[in-house]
């Protein structure tokens, strides 16, 4: 794979749904619970090669609120894996410069993982090379109304207003690349906000097997197209020479 493929002045925000950990797993024979662990180590990969690409902001679908529909077991173990995920990864974290936040709702989280989140927050806050933030509790459309509820006046008050609700940042960031694995073809309450423009990649992979090539080859797929905000052709070509 290349190592010198750059995209920092045109890929600022890539976001990927995470699909297909607990179907990985059966078509193993195996527990769901084992594809979440092999989806961490999947996570691992698409953070190291982000930050070597030289993506500035990887946000990362974990947990819908939607999902509390599933099993009991599997949603206990799953909050087990963040809890350890977040343990684990802070001080490689921390040596790498990658700064860490949570995104999502915190209310109906265990206090141990909210003070996980907190602390790994806190302890990477300063981190330059690439900002990962996971999604847990999440739903876009409970953030839309959440926001609403502030009355916003433009897009750039609902950007702040939906910040706030999610525990972001001072705005909200525009999307630039949509990827998601596991055969669907659909955006699933993720981001709804800010995907208003982004260009969607899908795999049929699920997520255990997402590679840093398979990053890659979404990067430049997103190189190829051509992005016209409403604009067109012609006008997108002038802005490019």
């Amino acid at each position: 794979m290349s190592r010198n493929f750059a995209t920092q002045s045109t890929c600022h925000h890539v976001a990927i749904v995470m699909d297909g950990n607990g179907r990985w797993a059966d078509e193993r024979g195996l527990p769901r619970l084992e594809g979440h662990r092999a989806g961490a180590v999947a996570v691992r990969r698409a953070t190291e090669a982000a930050a070597r690409l030289g993506v500035p902001l990887l946000t990362l679908y974990a947990f819908s609120s939607d999902n509390w529909r599933r099993p009991e077991d599997e949603v206990r173990g799953l909050f087990a894996l963040f809890t350890v995920y977040l343990r684990e990864e802070r001080e490689r974290a921390l040596r790498e410069g990658v700064r860490v936040s949570v995104i999502g709702r915190r209310d109906r989280l265990a206090p141990r993982l909210v003070r996980e989140i907190e602390r790994t927050e806190e302890t990477t806050r300063g981190g330059t090379r690439l900002h990962l933030r996971i999604a847990i509790d999440y739903s876009a459309r409970d953030l839309l109304v959440a926001a609403a509820s502030d009355v916003p006046r433009s897009r750039d008050e609902m950007s702040r207003a939906i910040a706030r609700a999610m525990h972001a940042e001072a705005s909200t960031e525009d999307v630039d690349l949509f990827i998601r694995t596991g055969r669907e073809r659909r955006l699933s309450d993720f981001l709804l906000w800010e995907c208003a423009y982004a260009e969607l990649v899908f795999y049929d992979r699920m997520w255990p097997d997402f590679s840093a090539e398979d990053l890659e080859e979404a990067l430049r797929a997103f190189e190829r197209r051509q992005r016209r905000f409403g604009k067109t052709p012609a006008q997108t070509a002038e802005v490019a020479r």
